[in-house]
């Protein structure tokens, strides 16, 4: 490995009798390397964008009309591909009409690589409209660990999400969706867009597991999957969380307070996300009194302020749907015949390293693990950019 970021450890693991893509003639089958000095463990207070917030362009109607800003060699294509047919559903039934939101972008003949994040992600993975900026740009984009001058970037909206790819209505029961589902409606976008396979697909936590189903059932359509922050199923503590997550939400939906179920929902959620050094780094302080004279705790501040900034982005429907979609996920990792490089948090409290460990054991593709130890736990993804571009530097070049 080339450079991490300061105070970054890194665990190769992989299965001694199945090598990592591209390996060094000395590298080890497992390896640790500590990269310089760790760093202060002082954390800015302050809220970074990936704080909470749905897809940044959710908070402009009108961003989609702004003027493209991307380099002259680039090309961005983007629209919405109806479907010509209704939907077969993995979990039975089907959609009538399904319309799928999509963007590729990027130096103009690249490879193309498709992005996917979490449940709140969409197709704006990187800035393309001025002032527009996307959920992904501290990782992807000219320059960047995910380098766009270099690869085009697939994003998608997801089905039963809240951006433009047909979701639940407010006050609309939608059918259960699976990442089967996401992994269809990715490859109908692909052939519309006449795209034989796709050189990587990078999934982060639930598009891991987008990324994971692409593996299984349509690998003739991909060269290599990247994975961060998911395995082959859910941790049935996550799945505690997120159910309780859900039932604030249906519970205020059905006395019409949805948004401000979500906004309870969300709280709870943001104290999964990251580790709980960081949680003591950045909110240690003393609770202060508000103007009704109450005590309000540092970390009671931080969380409902995520909250209700996620509340103005996303319909509480949505969250619904695709929280439970997650918590549904199951693919065996023997029927995963596509190569996979991972990465795994220590920190992360969603998705346990013990289960991507078993995932790599029993995948039947070759399948490389890399365990990294980050303060932003299952959040990672978002602020490790140096991990991220040796990992792309090792699997996509």
């Amino acid at each position: 490995m080339s450079s991490f970021l300061h105070g970054v450890s890194l665990v190769q693991a992989v299965p001694s009798s199945v090598p990592p893509p591209a390996p060094a003639a000395t590298t080890p089958s497992a390896q640790r390397v500590t990269a310089g000095t760790p760093a202060s463990s002082t954390v800015a207070t302050t809220a970074a964008p990936d704080d909470g917030a749905a897809d940044p362009s959710s908070l402009d109607p009108a961003a989609v009309s702004r003027p493209v800003s991307l380099p002259d060699d680039y090309e961005c294509s983007e629209g919405v591909l109806a479907l010509p047919q209704p939907l077969p559903l993995h979990f039975g039934g089907t959609l009538p009409r399904v319309e799928i939101a999509y963007r590729l972008a990027g130096a103009r003949g690249a490879p193309v690589v498709a992005v996917l994040g979490g449940i709140s992600a969409g197709r704006n993975v990187f800035r393309v409209r001025d002032g527009v900026p996307g959920w992904w740009d501290e990782i992807a984009g000219p320059g960047q660990a995910l380098d766009t001058d270099r690869f085009r970037i697939l994003g998608i909206d997801f089905l039963g999400g809240s951006h433009r790819t047909t979701g639940p209505a407010h006050g609309e029961l939608f059918p259960s969706i699976s990442a089967h589902d996401q992994a269809n409606c990715l490859v109908a976008v692909m052939d519309h867009l006449g795209l034989d396979s796709l050189h990587g697909c990078v999934g982060a936590s639930y598009g891991g597991m987008v990324t994971l189903v692409l593996g299984a059932v349509h690998a003739t359509r991909l060269r290599h999957g990247i994975v961060v922050s998911a395995a082959h199923r859910t941790h049935p503590m996550s799945t505690a969380w997120r159910s309780v997550q859900r039932n604030f939400v249906r519970y205020a939906i059905e006395h019409g307070e949805g948004e401000q179920g979500l906004v309870l929902a969300r709280a709870l959620a943001m104290t999964t996300y990251r580790s709980v050094r960081e949680f003591e780094d950045r909110f240690a302080g003393d609770p202060q009194r508000n103007v009704e004279g109450r005590f309000v705790f540092p970390v009671e501040s931080y969380i409902v302020a995520r909250g209700e900034a996620y509340a103005r982005t996303y319909r509480p429907e949505a969250f619904v749907c695709l929280s439970e979609s997650i918590d549904l996920h199951c693919v065996e990792p023997e029927n995963i015949v596509v190569p996979l490089t991972m990465v795994a948090v220590l920190e992360d409290q969603l998705v346990p390293v013990g289960d991507m460990r078993t995932l790599r054991d029993r995948a039947a593709s070759p399948c490389q693990l890399i365990e990294i130890s980050s303060v932003y736990g299952h959040d990672a993804f978002f602020k490790e950019a140096a991990v991220m571009r040796d990992v792309f530097h090792q699997t996509l070049d």
